[in-house]
């Protein structure tokens, strides 16, 4: 499992395992995203056989493998020796409407005498009433498992050669290259950007999972900011052991549910201790922060809560410092939870709070001094994509192909730039691999 190095970065590794086309819209949503904590590193396959091999090159540098769709996710856990937990874009959805609009649009088929795969054959027939039209003559063979996959092709040509079908509808990558090749309209279903952002969402929370997985000791600080308290007050006003004991009781209440114990830590905090398993109730599955909301409206008063997990009563409470004294410099309003492996996670008061991304660390200015040169050169040369290889890159800074290669290298641990899997090459040797520049990580 990928493991940060040095506490230098707060993220989660995804593992992006599908066809070359795929993958690159997957990378490129993530990257509209703008989520700091995600880090993606792709590899790609030429036919979904190879989705194991794939996944396994780089499993033991991601902390969740995210595949193309539910055959390649199929086929590469069916072995069971995938040490990362895994996912898959799913299909259907938004993106079945979309093909199909497409398809009438350009005159490709008729949407009313189509073939489809991969999707089931009552979402089919559901999307077409909800938007008023017979599918009777649709034709649908669902996904049920790899082997299922494998008729593809016969189903969708059979339909078209019999005069059934006007076209077809595929999901899976060699599919539709042997439609094509055989003559067939065809349009190749891909999935909508919302849906792969709430995928990558989902890919995020599965890896903090799997990296928090060996913690069972939770251990949480709840403290009153010093700026809460009046000039004057001291631990002997009637006004501040009030407070106390108010803060005291509302804890406890909210504590009982969760089987935790409230102690008194010094004059301005409480150590709330419990488990994993009774935080995930809590906190909705890491998703809503315990205490801040109700407690802020009931006694007014702005908490910091840091919560800290460990294989020890003494590490989670470390780790319970360092959350708290985030959440303190994040000026409140938001939890911090700090694990194992530099794993950091913020949960807001509830699920409407806007919260800002995990303050990241400072990176290497040498980095974004070289990040910005490549970038304004690029501008020059009004290249928009920004992505590079070790070779263009020295020949934009003037540098040689090893100085190059260690740029690259070097951007991509200061987590400001992306691998991205080689171009497919018939000349012989290694194809040279791209990267994509994030030049947004650039200070305004």
């Amino acid at each position: 499992m990928h493991q940060p190095g040095n506490g230098t970065r707060e993220e989660i590794t995804i593992g992006v395992v599908g066809a070359d086309e795929i993958v690159r819209r997957i990378v490129s949503v993530a990257r509209e995203s703008g989520n700091p904590s995600w880090r993606l590193i792709a590899s790609v396959y030429g036919v979904e056989q190879e989705a194991h091999t794939q996944a396994m090159k780089i499993a033991s540098r991601i902390d969740v493998c995210l595949f193309a769709g539910p055959l390649p996710y199929d086929i590469a856990t069916r072995p069971g020796d995938l040490p990362v937990p895994a996912t898959y874009v799913p299909v259907g959805g938004s993106a079945l409407y979309g093909t199909l609009l497409r398809g009438a649009l350009d005159e490709i088929f008729d949407p009313l005498r189509v073939s489809v795969d991969s999707v089931p054959t009552n979402d089919v027939r559901t999307a077409y009433r909800e938007v008023g039209l017979d599918p009777s003559h649709v034709h649908v063979k669902p996904y049920t498992e790899p082997e299922s996959a494998d008729e593809f092709l016969s189903f969708h040509r059979e339909l078209y050669d019999r005069g059934e079908t006007t076209g077809a509808v595929t999901t899976v990558p060699t599919v539709a290259a042997a439609l094509a090749e055989a003559g067939i309209p065809s349009l190749k279903m891909t999935a909508a950007g919302t849906t792969i952002r709430h995928t990558l969402q989902t890919a995020a929370l599965i890896g903090s999972g799997a990296k928090l997985e060996e913690s069972r000791i939770v251990t949480m600080i709840v403290r009153v900011p010093s700026g809460a308290f009046p000039a004057h007050a001291s631990p002997s006003n009637y006004w501040y052991q009030e407070l106390k004991l108010s803060l005291h009781r509302e804890l406890l209440r909210d504590a009982r549910p969760m089987d935790a114990a409230v102690l008194a830590r010094d004059e301005h905090s409480y150590l709330v201790v419990t488990t994993m398993g009774s935080l995930n109730i809590a906190t909705d599955e890491l998703t809503v922060a315990p205490f801040l909301g109700r407690i802020t409206a009931e006694l007014g008063l702005q908490l910091e809560v840091g919560i800290g997990l460990g294989r020890s009563t003494r590490e989670a409470e470390l780790n319970a410092q360092s959350a708290v004294d985030k959440a303190s410099a994040a000026g409140g309003g938001t939890a911090f939870l700090v694990g194992p492996g530099d794993t950091v996670l913020q949960l807001p008061a509830d699920r409407h709070g806007n919260v800002q991304p995990a303050p990241s660390m400072a990176k290497d200015s040498k980095a974004i001094d070289v990040l910005s040169r490549l970038a304004e050169k690029l501008d020059d040369e009004q290249d928009g994509e920004r992505i590079v290889d070790a070779e263009r890159v020295a020949e934009l800074l003037g540098v040689t192909l090893r100085t190059a290669r260690r740029t690259l290298h070097t951007l991509v641990d200061e987590g400001l730039a992306w691998p991205m899997p080689p171009a497919r090459s018939s000349k012989v040797g290694r194809p040279p691999r791209p990267y994509q520049l994030l030049v947004e990580k650039i200070p305004g």
